[in-house]
């Protein structure tokens, strides 16, 4: 058992008020907003890609490197960083990443040329996935019977920083600079790193074999899980669509049928927020042992949605009740995937949490990619002809899992 653990059940015999699921409730606030205010730093650049492309005097096509470069740093913290979770103390790992990443925003929002920004956002992008090492050490703070649903509220704070940081970087730029959002960020991670420092308890390592053997072990839990691949394969599915569709709906909305301002395409992603209202739900369902029907009504739910956006395309209603059905469902087939994960082994969960973020971060680069490209082949009947068949594929290997079995196939 680990001293974290312990050290809240000694002060939930000794405090009545200590509510039910275990974990005090201003620190799943403060786990739910440090995470969405970090993976935020992966989207904050999106919507300034017109100004960067101005300041440094470079085409957008060049600009848009720097995305890429942020989400490379990323799958790059997954592989080689959120490991580390498991073999060192959680708090100071933690504290040093941010750290970093205060330091690299400061350098990108101080960037006298592209070259810097792109330098300084692939070490921001990296350092980032605090946010993955936050949400498994909510899941071992919390008892078995409430693991669910504190993961699930941690959650909502991580998906809705995705959800609102193109919307916050747009009106944050129009009204200080694009500068102003890399070093406000910057301070806020500041704020962070001194809250969680201070909040945290001690976490000690759950392994203490070496940092090499740590990585090949992580690949060799994607091999001993069967359902950490599946879960994985479901997420990239779901994933590649929900990117497929934010990537090219910015697209449609400034285009002839709607011509929406970036201001106006950034408010439209506060839409998508509303999504994020369902992820206590899913942790409620995933609690109740429901993670198998409810990842099957969620991925046909996503096909629907693209169905409905692919039809009412011209009308802005349809538009956003259709990223609302897409958020909702890529949310509850993520938490519900993580609660299965986190069960397979409760010694290796960053491990697991980074093989599993790490295929499905895959799944969301390439429908992003996939996405631009049939958008400039087909226009938006093509992309949501795709966002509709990822998840409807994911429904068919769905439809294979063992019913009744083990976690680990479930």
């Amino acid at each position: 058992m680990s001293s974290a653990s312990s050290g809240l059940r000694s002060r939930r015999k000794a405090d009545p008020a200590e509510p039910a699921h275990g974990v005090p409730g201003w620190l799943i606030v403060l786990l739910a907003v440090a995470s969405g205010s970090t993976v935020a730093n992966l989207y904050y650049a999106q919507p300034l890609l017109s100004a960067l492309a101005e300041a440094f005097h470079t085409d957008t096509g060049t600009a848009g490197t720097l995305i890429t470069l942020t989400q490379i740093g990323y799958v790059l913290g997954m592989v080689f960083l959120v490991p580390l979770g498991d073999r060192l103390e959680k708090r100071n790992l933690i504290s040093a990443l941010l750290a970093v990443t205060t330091l690299a925003l400061v350098a990108a929002g101080l960037s006298t040329g592209f070259p810097m920004l792109l330098v300084a956002s692939l070490v921001a992008g990296a350092t980032s996935v605090v946010a993955q090492i936050l949400v498994p050490l909510a899941a071992g703070l919390a008892p078995d019977h409430a693991r669910g649903r504190v993961v699930g509220r941690v959650m909502t704070g991580l998906l809705t920083g995705i959800l609102l940081s193109r919307t916050l970087s747009s009106l944050v730029s129009d009204l200080a600079g694009w500068r102003a959002v890399f070093l406000g960020s910057a301070g806020l991670m500041v704020v962070l790193g001194v809250a969680l420092r201070a909040a945290l308890p001690a976490h000690a390592p759950t392994t203490t074999i070496p940092y090499h053997h740590v990585l090949r072990s992580t690949v060799r839990l994607v091999r001993t899980h069967p359902a950490l691949l599946r879960r994985g394969l479901y997420q990239a599915a779901m994933f590649g669509a929900f990117s497929a569709f934010w990537t090219t709906v910015s697209f449609v909305l400034t285009g002839p049928s709607f011509h929406y301002s970036a201001t106006g395409v950034g408010l439209f992603a506060l839409v998508g927020a509303a999504g994020a209202a369902v992820a206590p739900f899913a942790g409620h369902w995933a609690d109740r042992g429901l993670a198998r029907p409810m990842t099957g009504v969620a991925l046909a739910v996503a096909g629907v949605a693209f169905a409905a956006a692919g039809i009412g395309g011209h009308s802005v209603v349809v538009l956003a009740l259709a990223a609302v059905l897409v958020d909702m469902a890529v949310q509850t087939t993520l938490i519900l995937g993580q609660h299965t994960v986190y069960q397979l082994d409760p010694a290796a969960r960053a491990r697991l949490n980074s093989a599993f973020i790490a295929i499905f971060f895959v799944g969301g680069a390439a429908g992003s990619q996939l996405g631009s490209v049939l958008y400039r082949a087909g226009g938006w009947t093509a992309v949501t002809v795709l966002g509709a068949a990822l998840p409807l594929a994911a429904l068919l290997y769905w439809a294979t899992e063992r019913r009744g079995g083990p976690v680990a196939e479930v």
